[in-house]
């Protein structure tokens, strides 16, 4: 069996100057007047954010958030993986292994591990938690082979519950998280007894083009508007990630660019990012990625998908699956969509929220993964009609 060691990150005194450094002598571009996000992140924006990094910000307090919780190195397939794993007080507690996406990490999750261990009404299910960060982000990064790509991942989250000794868990995941998460409902149907996801990346067959309806027209539109204005970082990351991983790994604006340009098109925000996410917990995200120099290792998530030539979703999915569809999710599926690869059995349209559902809507998240673990058993039947909402 593979080593399991208990784990601790600190960040160095001088790793900390070092990057107020950089900060402080950044070498800012020009900026086309009365152009604002147009071009793509905004000067003035990015500048004050970058004053509030050096000047406001707190590592240290942002550190021991990730410190609160138990967190362990493993190795799994030749690579280094980390994860918490906080485990409930509670006798019924069921596992829950939680995966993040890009250009997120477990500080996403952070906040939502205490109502899920320990509710404060104890009627609401409990669970022990698995927050892994995905093989090249963050505190399990950088990856040291090629290949590493949702599928194999989805092995290496089967591999780690097994090492935990957990026979039955529950899975969910949003953005490459859910497309893992699918891919250990597929794999793992034996001892997953469900997924939760909320992002479904289903294409429409030709069949199911067929008499679309209003809401689907208008799914299938943006999809396709997404793809053809919103996906430059796609085609880079997926075809030479090395070349931008110099810039992200030298410059700290470089990656909060990068990465507050996504946060702001990808929330459901109208525009104002801080008006949604807390400004601490987007920077210890681009911090924690800065202080591991894992932003190129993380990138290349999308290059393995590509030349591994996977579906985003596996052909079949038996599990019983919930599928929590926010409004301005980058991209939506509808139900029937949904249901020609899964087991759906819980489908929640939430009135607000984006693709950073963890951090934009973390309440409507915890109560739709409580409603579904209440709905099935450890064998993946269900108990109750959960119906839609």
């Amino acid at each position: 069996m593979t080593t399991i060691s208990e784990f601790r990150f600190s960040v160095a005194d001088e790793d900390i100057s070092d990057l107020h450094g950089r900060l402080k002598n950044t070498r800012w571009p020009d900026q086309l007047p009365g152009q604002a996000w147009i071009y793509g992140t905004d000067m003035a924006e990015l500048q004050a954010l970058t004053k509030y990094w050096l000047n406001d910000f707190d590592w240290k307090s942002a550190e021991n958030s990730i410190n609160a919780w138990p967190q362990f190195l493993t190795t799994i397939d030749g690579e280094q993986i980390h994860f918490i794993h906080a485990r409930s007080p509670r006798s019924d507690a069921r596992p829950l292994i939680l995966s993040h996406g890009w250009p997120g990490s477990i500080v996403e999750f952070l906040h939502l591990i205490r109502p899920l261990i320990e509710p404060e009404d104890p009627s609401l299910p409990a669970f022990h938690v698995v927050a892994p960060s995905l093989p090249g982000f963050t505190l399990s990064g950088p990856t040291i082979t090629p290949g590493v790509s949702p599928r194999r991942i989805a092995k290496m989250w089967i591999s780690l519950m097994a090492q935990l000794g957990y026979d039955q868990y529950l899975a969910q995941g949003g953005d490459w998280g859910a497309i893992i998460t699918s891919w250990i409902g597929q794999l793992d149907p034996t001892h997953c007894a469900g997924i939760h996801i909320n992002m479904l990346t289903v294409t429409p067959t030709d069949e199911l083009m067929v008499d679309m309806s209003e809401d689907e027209t208008q799914m299938l539109g943006a999809a396709m508007a997404f793809q053809t204005s919103e996906t430059g970082y796609q085609a880079i990351q997926g075809t030479k990630p090395q070349t931008l991983a110099y810039a992200l790994n030298d410059s700290p604006v470089g990656l909060l660019s990068w990465i507050l340009e996504k946060f702001r098109t990808w929330s459901d925000c109208d525009g104002d990012v801080f008006g949604v996410h807390d400004r601490d917990r987007l920077l210890a995200n681009v911090a924690l990625y800065w202080f591991t120099g894992t932003a190129g290792s993380a990138a290349r998530i999308y290059y393995e998908f590509s030349v591994a030539d996977e579906r985003a979703v596996a052909d079949s999915v038996a599990v019983p699956t919930a599928g929590a569809m926010f409004p301005l999710e980058i991209y939506r599926c509808s139900r029937r969509w949904a249901e020609s690869s899964y087991n759906i059995v819980q489908w929640t349209e939430f009135d607000r929220g984006g693709h950073f559902a963890a951090l934009e809507q973390p309440v409507a998240l915890l109560e739709d993964i409580r409603r579904f673990a209440g709905t099935i058993d450890d064998t993946g039947s269900r108990t109750i009609d959960s119906g839609a909402r």
